[in-house]
């Protein structure tokens, strides 16, 4: 199909923004669904997010993704903050509407449950315990998205406990805090454990933690997609758990923003995941 009344404009606004994969993402979309558009790496350093995001009207463009230092600092600058960006506390997509409105909002909690129903369609957030480890950006939005899709109970552990305290205070009594010498053991009988920290990210150190009282049955993922396999993921196939790397996340979150520009849902395929794997 062809949108030949427009041309789309978008990108992602980080700092630094050279490594990302977005524009690869979804300029392959563009091209695949014949759409006229672009979608361009945006650097835009921390003390100009708001004069970038109000330039986006007058130059045309129908949104952008937010990236690291940007996602929370926008919320100030944003005309509209959809409930659960407000929630999460941080935005990574901002739609630009007819009348020049900026509204934020948050797919990073529907990409990261996409991913695992994509390696898992049977998976079922209510049918046992979620764990996470950490309590940042990241951890927010897996917290939320788990919680949309109707987690009954998540065990959240972080080094510093007053950190977990508070993202679990935020979100209600399903979210738990628990000490960080305790994480092992929070691992009986749990069907998810998430990694949200950048702990196995190239340059980090590995995450420390034994799987051993984790049910095989459970799903282990990972925020981190470099390396796409991590010391975790690694333990858990090991273990005879299913992982699922961070790359999934970043995919899926992209489909509902390219929707908003655009009007199309793109599909995440093989060849798109091959040729993001590719640039690794």
């Amino acid at each position: 199909m062809t949108n030949g009344h427009r041309f789309v404009l978008a990108g992602v606004m980080g700092w630094p923004i050279a490594h990302s994969r977005s524009p690869k993402i979804h300029n392959h979309w563009f091209a695949h669904y014949g759409l006229e558009g672009c979608y361009a790496p945006l650097p835009v350093e921390p003390g100009r997010l708001e004069a970038a995001l109000r330039a986006m009207p007058a130059l045309g463009f129908a949104g952008c993704n937010l990236t690291i230092p940007h996602k929370e600092t926008a919320l100030q600058f944003l005309d509209h903050v959809d409930d659960s960006a407000a929630q999460i506390g941080a935005v990574n997509c901002v739609v630009v509407d007819k009348n020049g409105v900026l509204s934020g909002r948050n797919y990073d909690g529907y990409g990261f449950i996409a991913s695992l129903y994509e390696a898992a369609p049977l998976w079922r957030a209510e049918n046992a315990p979620c764990v996470i480890i950490g309590a940042g950006g990241g951890a927010r939005a897996i917290v939320h998205g788990l919680l949309e899709a109707g987690a009954r109970e998540i065990r959240l552990f972080n080094r510093t406990l007053a950190r977990a305290e508070i993202l679990a205070a935020d979100f209600g009594p399903r979210v738990s805090a628990l000490r960080w010498d305790e994480r092992e053991a929070g691992l009986a009988g749990a069907g998810l454990l998430v990694n949200a920290t950048s702990q196995g990210m190239v340059g980090q150190p590995p995450l420390e933690l034994s799987l051993a009282a984790l049910p095989k049955s459970a799903l282990v993922a990972d925020i981190v997609y470099a390396p796409l396999e991590t010391p975790l993921l690694a333990a858990a196939r090991k273990h005879g758990a299913t992982p699922v790397d961070g790359l999934g996340m970043l995919l899926h979150q992209a489909r509902p923003a390219f929707r908003d520009w655009t009007g199309v849902m793109p599909d995440v395929t093989p060849a798109l995941r091959a040729m993001i794997v590719a640039t690794l």
